[in-house]
């Protein structure tokens, strides 16, 4: 945990954040896998996380944003629960190191909340992603769990959304932390990669690393030879000699901060020619795009600059022509890039997704645009100093893609047809970092992750 005080200090920017009202903070619940006592690996809502730290579940937190009292309703265990989790510091001791002293039972919560509604007060929580939050929802505030989003307060969204956009020194220290769990996950694939093995042999490897240094992986990894499909969590393929292998894959420290890499290699150490040319591409379009990030700059404009580049790069190889700001205005460089260039991380991998990407992403200045691929653009609007954002520019060749817009002729004037066919087997390259805006640019957190051809054809040797 963080210290009691940062704790304190964050519930105090909320409630100025806020008009009046309470807050509403749950814990998530325990996951069963296939009976209630045989649960998935525990995580808890990282809304709770950030403004009061403890993580268990069984929990709910009230901040009462007008006498600016904080309480705390939960359970000590019981002397049969103690037996199979072992002994516990009371709930009580919990809350002092988050500086709550108001700590309540959680069969007192209800007539709580009865008084609050009875005062005609406004109760304010984020939009729930799991079905228990919506039960709680509906059994104790009456709110159906179809209009349990409508429900949910804006007002608080969007103060929870500006103050976590910018990281804190040590969140930066943690981030940095999982990413360099992150960085011996991905050198390590690159030197057990080679032809015979199964993707699940390095995937399930890289697995165990974070597991034996934070608490698991931040995101199912991705780890594939079938990297023109962009989240492929299957790993059953044998690894071949000529086929590139996709790892995009993150840790997760014992805080719960997120890391997420993406390097893309070849199965036999070596590129090909073709495999060369694209992957220089890819690499040439994220450092170009890192290059235009400072405090300020609109995000949406630096994916259109890194699709530009991408266009550029496809056209000296063959495979696009005509005008590249047109190709990119009109769309037709997402046969080949269908995703956004990146998105927010921190606690959460895709950083406060679960608020909604509307609050998160975009802003009255910068709205999201319905165009097929940068629709996919998680995050468009204004970066400032302190945002950690990821950076991650792709080249796929996705053969039921190119077929139905070669069928339809679609792009005529910027796509090679002729030329796309004969990469349709040819997978996909993403290149990933992570980076933290600074005063003046931005800086990719942690100790360097092999990246140039060269680079990674030496790890690979090793």
């Amino acid at each position: 945990m963080f210290s009691p005080q940062t704790y304190k200090e964050r519930r105090r920017v909320l409630k100025e954040s806020m008009s009046d009202g309470i807050g509403l903070f749950w814990t998530n619940d325990e996951s069963p896998m296939n009976y209630a006592a045989n649960g998935y690996r525990y995580r808890q809502d990282s809304t709770f996380l950030y403004f009061f730290g403890l993580d268990q579940p069984g929990l709910t937190a009230i901040i009462d944003f007008n006498s600016g009292a904080e309480i705390l309703f939960g359970d000590d265990p019981a002397l049969d629960d103690i037996i199979w989790i072992g002994p516990q510091i009371s709930l009580k001791q919990k809350a002092e190191n988050i500086m709550i002293t108001d700590v309540r039972p959680v069969n007192q919560l209800q007539s709580y909340l009865s008084e609050v509604i009875k005062d005609k007060r406004t109760i304010h929580f984020v939009p729930p992603y799991r079905h228990e939050h919506r039960y709680k929802l509906n059994k104790i505030l009456d709110i159906s769990a179809q209009e349990t989003d409508k429900k949910a307060s804006t007002e608080m969204v969007k103060a929870i959304v500006k103050q976590r956009s910018f990281k804190s020194k040590r969140e930066l220290e943690e981030i940095t932390k999982a990413h360099d769990i992150t960085r011996e996950m991905h050198v390590t694939a690159m030197q057990m990669a080679q032809p015979g093995l199964l993707e699940s042999d390095i995937a399930g490897k890289i697995e165990g690393m974070a597991l034996a240094r934070g608490t698991g992986v931040s995101f199912p990894v991705i780890f594939t030879i079938h990297g023109e499909t962009l989240h492929n969590h299957y790993h059953g393929n044998l690894l071949e000699e000529g086929r590139l292998i996709i790892n995009d894959s993150g840790a997760e420290t014992a805080m719960h901060y997120a890391a997420d890499i993406t390097r893309t290699f070849p199965v036999t150490g070596r590129f090909t020619p073709e495999q060369k040319d694209i992957y220089q591409i890819v690499l040439q379009s994220q450092l170009s795009a890192m290059e235009q990030l400072k405090p300020g700059v609109v995000f949406k404009d630096v994916h259109k600059h890194a699709a530009r580049n991408i266009v550029d790069g496809l056209k000296n190889v063959g495979l696009m022509k005509g005008d590249s700001t047109d190709a990119v205005e009109r769309g037709a460089h997402a046969l080949f890039f269908p995703h956004g260039l990146g998105h927010m991380m921190g606690l959460d991998v895709h950083d406060m997704e679960n608020y909604g990407e509307q609050y998160v992403g975009y802003d009255d200045e910068t709205t999201r645009s319905e165009q097929f691929g940068l629709a996919a653009l998680r995050f468009g609007k204004r970066v400032q100093e302190n945002f950690v954002l990821t950076i991650e520019p792709g080249i796929y060749f996705i053969p039921t893609l190119i077929d139905l817009w070669q069928k339809d002729n679609k792009f005529s004037d910027y796509i090679n047809y002729e030329k796309v066919t004969a990469f349709r087997n040819f997978g996909g390259v993403r290149i990933e970092d992570d980076v933290v805006i600074n005063d003046s640019g931005c800086e990719v957190l942690g100790k360097p992750i092999p990246k140039t051809v060269q680079e990674i054809e030496e790890m690979c040797a090793q």
